[in-house]
């Protein structure tokens, strides 16, 4: 039984390996055998298997020099290690590659070898079996190339914990160790690269994409990635479409169209050079051109597509290459191949005639060599020069230098390093498991593997605690996902000047080490789009929404596709494409373009202003008006008409009205704190003032002329001090509401942003409109008093106060001060205080015009009515019609009497009255100096009233010269002369007033 199972396995080993004859493998003996996998073709031809006989193993076609130089770099890492006295002494490498043809089938027929071999050792079977030509187990494999073929691969070593060192496949569903624990690799996963990707897009600002991704675990992983980063950075992605090599036409037409009627000129591709080519050779025969190809790293260097014949399509190309290592020793051995000399090579006998266009004499494979250079040479991926379709012998003479192929392009060794570097990781954990010190092992309890017994899953152990430094002084550790954390090189592809190839040039970098934001770094001089343009071409749906605006949505179209619409007042925005618009500060405001924001205009009633100078020139005007009468009453004091208005009054009222024409001025200018509190208090204040003046002057007069007989007391209370009392008094009462109004809420200096949204109002925050209201309220107040004592006193003589004139000038102050209300309360900003401004001097030049014109007048053009005579005889004419008006009415009663009695009533001996009728003109009233005269002898005076005429003889001689007048006569008539007598006593007790 157990010759059986010995002779059955060493059957399945031998199918196994029957595909790759002599030569179709690299191999050489070692103690410790390292498997390997490489793309050395393309792809397989295309059979249809009808199973009418035993199916045979694909025929690979279309040759990759470049895979061809993967598979020398780790010859010659194997041969470097071998020959290092440091490194592994005194063991051998040995290593078993083949070629994976880029398909998963070819891939895992290669890796079915590797397992086998190690099954066949965990048997035991030599006891059985004479194996003189057993080669070891394989203890870790380098490859594959893609993702999609190392994750076929590596689910099956995974099964038997052999480690796998991939040195190109990125994707990053390989970083899952639950599902494939044997798993690492030297190159970085795509979630940089896709990162990477997106970060171009966004740093060139374009915002409308098209991805294409090969249908395999490489293609679709990366593109999904790039989608999610593409939607963080508002990306939008017009199509999206997977492709393959084995796509049939129609797949390929399909796709073609949507690039062609795509508006996106910038088109994403996560794909390996084998799977786009068929959809590249579409667009060019189309000749679709204008497009922007960024590259992943696995096409983005790839010879089937940087092709001169390509380049009018593919020219602006931007692409991801990993970054360039160095390899010392490198280009020689490159240079040494030879099919006779490398006898361990057997892919060599091919790529001399491939390279050469030429074939062996002692080869098999003249014809279909010959087919496939052909095919390959027709498609541009040739290296020959042949067109015949059989091609001659070589002579084993030719020079490797002579031919440009992809396979002695060693000026930027990415991959090739990192072939180079997953060899040397894996003879690092041999070297760690060498030098291992028993009881510091990393197995059960501190052991260590057995290096000449060494087994796989032993590898996979010390592969995960790696740490190492490379030949180029860096640090190379995987992580907990088997992965190399690396950075990519940002490469064009430009035209060569000298012959005409593609070549790529590094025009930047990207470091997955530095912060976000600082990762990528471009150079875009060094840049050429197409090939030779260095505008930056255009991708978006929209067109740039330019500062000033910002993007409105679109309904029913992606969030890329917008309509530019102008930020609202207030708002700006100072870049391109913005989002939103921000909102100025609240001291600023948009300007016209709303491209930035302004200062906002500041209004107040300025002083430069028109209207503030208007204001400024009435104010000094009144100033001027009121100093002026001030001075003319002044120089005039001794003047009867000055005595007669109450001198002192009339001083202090000139300045209360200097005050209020002063306080007028606080309210023009920039206001500040202290104008502000100081404004409305010096207005009120001088207001008040003024108003207690006028009111005080009238109700003296009116107590004098209205009081039955002027005594001594009268004469104390109407006193200069008591006046001056009483308007103190007066004035305090606002004195106190304007202390109470600065303590508990004293006014400020306001921005008001809200009345209009451009300007900045400066204005006064009043505090409490109620004090306000108290400090007008109360000026009103004492307006209205004064109104009263004034309308009542209009008919005295009008030197005394001119009551006329101040029921006057108290209508004026009503209607302007009733009109300020609702003009303040509608009006705002700067038309504020210039309401009151108004209001103000209208009420000053209002007391200044009826209390003071007239006199002056008089005093500088009418100096003739200026005289003592003038005043007394006013003051006289007043006491006579006064005494007229009371005799009238008694005699009058009298009458009534008589005639109700039937008699009639005599005349007195003081004084006659004759009564004429209605009908009559009154008789005018003498001259001044006739009416002197007639006091001297006895005044004789007509005076005239609505009903009548009376003629009222008064005598102003000495009460003794009238002792010799009938007793009798004026005790009859005593009643009727009462009113005359007290009217002569008031004229004589206002007499030393005047």
């Amino acid at each position: 039984m157990t010759s059986y199972s010995c002779c059955l396995i060493l059957l399945l080993f031998t199918w196994s390996t029957a595909a790759y004859g002599p030569n179709q493998r690299a191999q050489k003996k070692g103690d410790i055998i390292l498997g390997g996998l490489f793309p050395i073709h393309f792809g397989v031809a295309a059979k249809d298997q009808d199973l009418k006989s035993r199916p045979e193993s694909v025929e690979c076609i279309r040759y990759n020099f470049r895979g061809f130089r993967w598979l020398q770099a780790m010859i010659f890492a194997i041969e470097e290690i071998n020959s290092s006295p440091t490194l592994l002494p005194n063991m051998t490498l040995g290593y078993r590659i083949f070629d994976t043809c880029n398909t998963v089938s070819k891939a895992l027929e290669a890796t079915l070898s590797f397992v086998a071999q190690n099954k066949i050792d965990s048997l035991n079977l030599d006891e059985f079996c004479n194996c003189s030509e057993h080669i070891p187990s394989t203890i870790a494999v380098v490859g594959a190339t893609g993702s999609g073929i190392s994750t076929a691969v590596a689910n099956l070593l995974g099964l038997f914990y052999i480690p796998q060192v991939s040195y190109a496949s990125s994707s990053r569903l390989l970083s899952n160790k639950n599902q494939f624990k044997s798993f690492l690799r030297t190159i970085p996963n795509d979630e940089h690269q896709a990162t990477a990707m997106a970060d171009i897009i966004e740093y060139f600002r374009w915002n409308w994409v098209g991805t294409i991704a090969a249908d395999d675990d490489y293609g679709r992983p990366g593109i999904e990635k790039f989608r999610e980063e593409a939607e963080e950075r508002d990306i939008c992605i017009d199509f999206s479409e997977l492709i393959s090599q084995y796509s049939d036409e129609e797949e390929i037409q399909q796709v073609v169209e949507v690039i062609q009627n795509s508006t996106a000129r910038v088109i994403v591709v996560f794909s390996s050079g084998p799977d786009l080519e068929p959809l590249i050779r579409e667009i060019v025969r189309r000749n679709i051109t204008g497009k922007i190809w960024l590259a992943s790293e696995a096409w983005a260097s790839s010879s089937l597509i940087a092709m001169p014949e390509f380049f009018r399509v593919i020219g602006s190309t931007i692409g991801f290459a990993l970054k360039a290592g160095q390899i010392p020793g490198f280009r020689e051995f490159l240079q040494k191949v030879h099919p006779k000399k490398s006898t361990n090579n057997g892919f060599a006998k091919e790529f001399w005639e491939e390279t050469f266009n030429c074939y062996l004499p002692d080869g098999s494979k003249t014809s279909p060599a010959s087919t496939s250079f052909h095919k390959g040479h027709e498609e541009g991926l040739g290296a020959g020069n042949g067109t015949s379709a059989f091609r001659p012998p070589c002579t084993g003479d030719e020079n490797i230098t002579s031919v440009e192929t992809p396979y002695m392009d060693y000026t930027h060794l990415r991959i090739s390093y990192n072939v180079y570097l997953a060899v040397y990781s894996i003879a690092h954990a041999l070297q760690d498991i060498y030098t291992c010190t028993p009881g510091k092992g990393l197995f059960t309890n501190g052991s260590c593997a057995d290096i000449k017994k060494v087994e796989a899953w032993q590898v996979l152990k010390h592969l995960r605690h790696l740490n190492f430094t490379n030949n180029m002084g860096e640090q190379v550790d995987f992580d907990e996902f088997g992965d190399l954390v690396g950075n990519y090189s940002i490469i064009n592809w430009h035209l060569s000047p000298e012959d005409g190839s593609v070549v790529f040039e590094e025009v930047g970098h990207y470091n997955v080490y530095a912060k976000k934001g600082e990762r990528l770094f471009i150079n875009e001089n060094k840049i050429l789009w197409g090939g030779f343009s260095k505008e930056v071409p255009f991708s978006n749906c929209s067109r740039d929404c330019l500062p000033g605006t910002r993007k409105g949505i679109i309904e029913g179209e992606p969030t890329c596709c917008f309509e530019c619409v102008d930020c609202p007042d207030g708002e700006y925005s100072d870049e391109t494409d913005a989002s939103a618009c921000d909102k100025c500060p609240e001291d600023y405001w948009s300007n016209e373009n709303h491209t930035s924001c302004i200062p906002k205009q500041i209004e107040f009633l300025a002083w430069t202003e028109p209207f503030g100078i208007a204001l400024t020139l009435f104010a000094v005007l009144g100033i001027f008006l009121t100093s002026f009468v001030l001075g003319v009453f002044t120089k005039f004091r001794n003047t009867p008409i000055v005595k007669a208005t109450n001198r002192e009054l009339s001083y202090l009222l000139l300045f209360s009205l200097l005050c209020c024409f002063s306080s007028s001025l606080f309210f023009i200018g920039e206001p500040q704190n202290w104008t502000c509190r100081l404004r409305q208090p010096a207005f009120g204040i001088s207001f008040v003032l003024c108003i207690s003046c006028i009111l005080v002057k009238t109700n003296r007069v009116l107590l004098v002329f209205e009081a039955k007989i002027p005594t001594s007391l009268h004469r104390k209370w109407w006193g200069l001090n008591l006046q001056f009392l009483l308007v103190f008094l007066c004035t305090f009462v606002q004195i106190v509401i304007c202390v109470i109004w600065l303590y508990t809420a004293p006014p400020s200096s306001y921005r008001n942003h809200e009345l209009e949204d451009e300007i900045i109002f400066i204005t006064c925050h009043e505090g409490s409109l109620m004090a306000l209201g108290f400090l007008i309220g109360y000026t009103c107040l004492l307006a209205a008093i004064c109104f009263f004592f004034a309308f009542k006193s209009r008919k005295l003589p009008e030197n005394f106060n001119e009551a006329k004139f101040i029921t006057f000038s108290m209508l004026i102050f009503f209607i302007v001060w009733i009109s300020f209300i609702p003009a303040y309360a509608s009006t705002y900003g700067k038309f504020v205080s210039a309401v009151e401004v108004i209001a103000i001097l209208a009420a000053s030049f209002g007391l200044l015009a009826c209390i003071f014109f007239n006199k002056v007048y008089i005093i500088l053009f009418k100096p003739s009515r200026n005289t003592i005579e003038e005043v007394r005889c006013s003051t006289a004419a007043h006491a006579f019609k006064v005494a007229a008006r009371a005799t009238l009415r008694r005699s009058n009663v009298s009458r009534k009497r008589s005639n109700s009695l039937g008699g009639s009533t005599g005349s007195t001996p003081s004084s006659s009255i004759s009564s004429k009728s209605n009908h009559e003109d009154p008789f005018p009233l003498p001259a001044c100096a006739e009416r002197q005269r007639q006091q001297q002898r006895g005044c004789k005076q007509k005076v005239s009233f609505g009903s009548g005429t009376v003629t009222l003889s008064l005598s102003f001689e000495e009460p003794q010269k009238n002792a010799m007048a009938n007793r009798n006569a004026r005790r009859r008539n005593s009643l009727e002369a009462q009113n005359s007598d007290d009217s002569l006593m008031r004229h004589r007790a206002l007499l030393p007033l005047q």
